[in-house]
């Protein structure tokens, strides 16, 4: 019998973000107020240029009123909004003042921002500016098609279960309370962004910036980043960033924002990467080097048969139990001390770079740290 034909990997499939749900539910909800019809479907430009239609969950109007709401479709992204009903509500305005103005608020689970740092200011309801934008201009889309662009509306979005998606988000340390963000930039969710990635760890760091925050402490996941809460007990909790595999990133972003000290806390795998100069530390974008870790056992007093295991090692944590084992604290110092280097190297210098290096176990391996001169440690 003959082995079948391998079928290619399907490609993964691409979501809508909260915000061109949102759009597209307010354009929905007043095309019914305006027509006293209920609608189907919403159909909307996204930023890049891109028409989509949305096929609405509900729509119910009154007179002087009417909901729309879409469920947001996160595609194969695992996102925490996935399933999230969005929903809008639009109301006329009483005439007076401005005349074809768009109020737009959040209503239930949606958040409020409470801390600076934010693209959103203080007290203002968490739906990002592109959002905003997109959300009045599918409103005045409808208003001039229908030839009333004199009209003023107010539109409310809210989620009915935002208040409990928010607490698998990190909005609560950024300080958005109440619910989750409306959120994103291209109107699309990319399965995997590496880019919305990199986005969550750059504004994490601003907000803790503008808390008055000197002192980061980068952590590669959620087990590493426990430990260095108890390492900092004092440190307010937006200090704590999961940078995970973007060092480099999360680095040259505390440079950018001023930070005095950065306190980088992983484990074995990846920072022995990082001790090599290697800043994206990802399994498929670099492995483990069990020559370099080999070539620093010796320098740090191992034996000829010690580094020989290393050789024939198969993960960076068996090299890390072995050293722990041996009790050679100077292995850890010395990569701990080189991951300052190349950190510093990064940063081209000028932050207190402090590395610490714990155990699959959470126990403390080694922790070293360097000035804000490059190449210069203690």
């Amino acid at each position: 019998m003959g082995l079948k034909e391998q079928q290619p990997e399907k490609p993964l499939r691409r979501g809508y973000t909260t915000g061109s749900c949102a759009a597209a539910a307010a354009k929905a909800a007043l095309t019914a107020l305006i027509a006293q019809r209920p609608q189907l479907e919403s159909r909307i430009r996204l930023p890049i240029g891109e028409d989509v239609t949305f096929a609405l969950h509900s729509c119910e109007c009154a007179e002087d009123r009417a909901v729309a709401a879409i469920v947001k479709d996160g595609g194969d992204d695992p996102d925490a909004t996935h399933g999230a009903l969005i929903v809008a509500t639009v109301a006329w305005l009483e005439e007076g003042g401005e005349p074809g103005r768009i109020e737009l608020d959040g209503g239930a689970g949606v958040g409020r921002v409470t801390k600076p740092g934010l693209p959103v200011a203080v007290g203002e309801a968490a739906i990002n500016p592109v959002p905003r934008k997109m959300i009045r201009e599918a409103v005045r889309d409808v208003l001039d098609g229908f030839e009333l662009a004199e009209r003023s509306v107010k539109v409310v979005i809210s989620v009915p279960d935002g208040e409990e998606i928010a607490k698998k988000t990190l909005n609560g340390r950024l300080g958005i309370v109440g619910g989750i963000s409306i959120l994103g930039t291209r109107g699309t969710v990319v399965p995997f962004s590496t880019a919305a990635y990199k986005a969550s760890v750059a504004q994490a760091i601003r907000v803790a910036r503008a808390g008055g925050c000197d002192h980061i402490v980068l952590s590669t996941g959620g087990r590493t980043e426990k430990f260095g809460m108890e390492l900092y007990p004092k440190l307010p909790e937006e200090a704590f960033v999961e940078m995970g595999d973007f060092v480099g990133f999360a680095l040259t972003q505390c440079k950018r924002q001023g930070v005095r000290k950065v306190t980088l806390v992983g484990m074995m795998g990846k920072f022995s990467k990082v001790a090599e100069g290697v800043m994206m530390v990802h399994s498929k974008s670099a492995g483990v080097n069990f020559e370099f870790l080999a070539k620093v056992a010796e320098e740090s007093g191992a034996e000829a048969e010690t580094v020989r295991s290393i050789l024939e090692a198969n993960t960076a944590s068996q090299v890390g139990d072995m050293m722990a084992s041996l009790g050679n604290g100077a292995f850890f110092a010395r990569l701990c001390e080189l991951v300052c280097q190349e950190s510093l190297k990064q940063m081209q210098g000028g932050v207190e770079t402090e590395t610490v290096i714990v155990s699959m176990k959470a126990e403390l391996l080694g922790r070293w740290l360097a000035n804000g001169e490059e190449g210069a440690t203690s």
